[in-house]
């Protein structure tokens, strides 16, 4: 009665590359909020939020729901639901990059992780109440819980690699880790549920709400924008080494030799 493979691997990898992309140009602008101080770094925080909510976190979701059907009902859904479970997304990774920008260690990594998890299981179940049919839809306690027990782990080491390495590979290997992540996340709460037929009478309307294909192009569109404005301003800002933004100290001057030491 359920298919979360309609369209075979194609939606999970696409899914998967969209994060991958999101979570590595969110990790490097993130980089340059870690080497700024006042408005800078603030406006450096706001595009990584935007990058790894919008397109590393919630994207995924869009996009392997597209993938997401139900037999003998049409699926239909809520426009305000949806864009609140993607403004949740971007809100998550913003409070989560702030705690662990602000108090560096690993208990701020361990509660970064947590609020990251847990804000993308809230946009994951805020998602799927958007969904409107002619079906009652349920969700497995025992997936759901593990959802919210992975996902914060999940993060915390996705923070923990954003936050403590340095350089490309450092962005390239936190961005597997993201699109994992989420991956993981959003199929783990998604084997858990379960969906109930309604009986149909002739009388019958469709569910009220927009298709899937009615947010396709606006999102990749808009996605898409996002991220290339955020690769340019990546790319014509001038990249700070945390070497050069230490104090330098002045050279010691040498000791001249005194008279007493010249007596001695």
């Amino acid at each position: 009665m359920i298919e979360h493979f309609a369209y075979g691997w194609t939606t999970p990898a696409i899914a998967f590359a969209v994060s991958f992309l999101g979570s590595f140009i969110g990790l490097q602008t993130a980089a340059r909020a870690r080497t700024s101080t006042g408005g800078v770094r603030a406006g450096w925080l706001v595009l990584a939020s935007f990058s790894l909510g919008a397109a590393g976190v919630w994207a995924t979701h869009f996009i392997a729901m597209m993938g997401f059907s139900v037999q003998s009902t049409t699926l239909r859904y809520d426009v305000l639901l949806t864009v609140l479970s993607g403004l949740l997304a971007v809100a998550a990774v913003s409070a989560a990059l702030l705690w662990t920008t602000a108090r560096p260690g690993r208990s701020a990594t361990a509660g970064g992780g947590a609020v990251l998890g847990l804000g993308v299981v809230a946009m994951h179940y805020t998602g799927m109440a958007s969904i409107r049919m002619q079906a009652d839809m349920d969700h497995d306690p025992l997936y759901t819980a593990a959802a919210a027990v992975v996902a914060p782990a999940a993060f915390a080491l996705v923070l923990l690699l954003a936050l403590r390495l340095r350089g490309p590979a450092a962005a390239l290997l936190g961005a597997l880790a993201m699109a994992a992540a989420v991956s993981a996340v959003h199929y783990t709460a998604m084997f858990g549920m379960a969906v109930t037929t309604l009986p149909e009478t002739p009388f019958d309307a469709e569910p009220a709400g927009a298709t899937m294909m009615d947010f396709f192009l606006p999102v990749f569109v808009g996605l898409g924008l996002l991220l290339m404005v955020i690769s340019l301003i990546l790319l014509l800002s001038p990249a700070e080494d945390d070497d050069a933004r230490r104090p330098r100290r002045s050279p010691v001057p040498p000791v001249r030799d005194s008279v007493f030491t010249r007596r001695h």
